[in-house]
């Protein structure tokens, strides 16, 4: 397959546009002539023919799993090499938008689901459907392939699959007498008569659960647990201010019960499961993505129970669905498109390739290979993969790609629940406040 047929169909993304999809990433023009702007990974020299540019986010030990996938894909492949490159999460949107707007896109790079539209719709992502049978999707379930797709167009595979989830340190438990909640069948309330049941017996040293009021995974859950959907179909905002109130509220409520714990402590906290407050035995539950359960486990002594989300059965419907913490997405002007998307079949397919990499993004999407590879993994890999592969087979709400403006809110939503942890907003406040921000991000 070559470029030609894709060059003709897709829209070409002018300098203008990328510069300003960099500006919706907080840069200016002067970044966009800074380079490359990616660092901390390998050159994947070897005199091959074609060399990819492969770019993600992460650390040194996710570099390492994925170089080791990448030794067997370039001895399958010898005329391709990969040079790789790797940044932490938090600079890396930025990065990425400052390859885009300086014409020098990565062949294949990691594509946060919140920054999805701004580059699909702006012609930068090669449409895999335009390529069909470039990349073998039967192994995907309806849910999985869904994640990508934007209109008739799909912009991505998933690099692995991941929900949220619930963990309660079993330890912290047993040493107090409390027993761990019926994940099949608990709700919200039940979650706070076990926090304060923990925090009672722990004479306030330590905190029945802790989880954060502004993540967006968490609040869609809870949103859709009520009948409603945060984002619609057309990209709107569907989530209700009686909500947005309902979220505020039920965490203020178990703040003051003392089950969750006092405004302003997880400001010193850092964002490793090492540095969390579950592994310092300060907390005993909290909500995590379920691709981190082996670190998570570890980090806290390895005695975790992972649970569903509360909610889940007493809710007016099921609020989880099948997610990804990123897809492999391809630019739309690789001059490699061909040879990116048979490391994308190969990253996707190869059971190879999924047992070198392990679950560090997520369960493996495609479901047969999970299942292939599900024994060899570590333990608590395997609870997290058989957890997916569970909730795979249940009837889920489909999660759909954020719209446009859709970071905004998120930022937005971080600094409101800040004010309304210290009291200086109100929910009600909260609440009209984050959806008239939001309507005017999503442009009405």
């Amino acid at each position: 397959m070559t470029d030609g047929p894709a060059r003709i169909a897709r829209t070409a993304l002018s300098r203008r546009d990328l510069v300003k999809m960099a500006g919706l990433t907080g840069l200016g023009l002067g970044l966009a002539a800074c380079g490359r702007g990616f660092g901390g990974g390998g050159d994947g020299s070897g005199g091959g023919a074609v060399q990819l540019n492969m770019v993600w986010w992460g650390d040194a030990a996710r570099a390492q799993k994925t170089q080791a996938a990448l030794d067997i894909f370039k001895k399958e492949n010898p005329g391709v090499t990969v040079k790789t490159e790797y940044q932490d999460s938090g600079p890396y949107k930025d990065k990425l938008a400052t390859r885009f707007a300086a014409g020098d896109p990565p062949d294949l790079m990691m594509m946060r689901m919140d920054s999805l539209r701004e580059y699909a719709d702006r012609g930068a992502l090669l449409d895999l459907n335009a390529h069909s049978g470039a990349v073998d999707l039967s192994g995907l379930s309806e849910g999985a392939r869904s994640l990508s797709t934007v209109g008739n167009k799909s912009f991505g595979i998933p690099s692995g699959l991941n929900t949220i989830g619930f963990v309660v340190n079993k330890t912290m438990t047993e040493k107090y007498g409390v027993q761990v909640p019926d994940g099949d069948t608990w709700g919200w309330e039940d979650l706070a008569a076990f926090a304060r049941e923990i925090s009672k017996a722990g004479g306030g040293k330590v905190y029945g659960t802790g989880f954060d009021a502004d993540t967006m995974a968490n609040v869609i859950t809870f949103t859709r647990q009520r009948g409603e959907e945060f984002f619609t179909t057309d990209g709107k905002l569907g989530v209700s201010e009686a909500t947005i109130i309902a979220w505020f509220e039920m965490i203020g409520a178990m703040r003051e019960e003392g089950g969750y714990p006092p405004a302003g402590f997880f400001e010193n906290v850092g964002s490793s499961a090492e540095q969390s407050y579950l592994a310092k035995g300060m907390v005993a539950s909290q909500i995590i993505p379920t691709n981190n359960f082996l670190a998570y486990n570890a980090a806290a002594g390895g005695n975790l129970a992972l649970l569903r989300m509360p909610g889940e059965t007493t809710g007016k419907r099921r609020g989880q669905s099948i997610d990804t913490p990123a897809l492999w997405s391809i630019a739309a002007e690789s001059k490699h498109s061909a040879e990116a998307l048979k490391l994308l079949d190969f990253l996707i397919n190869d059971p190879d390739a999924s047992r070198a990499t392990g679950t560090t993004r997520g369960v493996p999407a495609n479901t047969k290979v999970a299942a292939e590879i599900k024994s060899a993994l570590p333990p608590d890999d395997q609870v997290a993969t058989e957890y997916l592969v569970q909730l795979q087979k249940e009837e889920l709400p489909r999660a759909y790609a954020y719209p446009p403006g859709a970071s905004g809110i998120a930022s937005n939503l971080e600094s409101i629940a800040a004010e309304v942890e210290f009291k200086r907003q109100t929910p009600q406040q909260a609440a009209k406040a984050i959806l008239d921000a939001g309507r005017k991000a999503l442009g009405g």
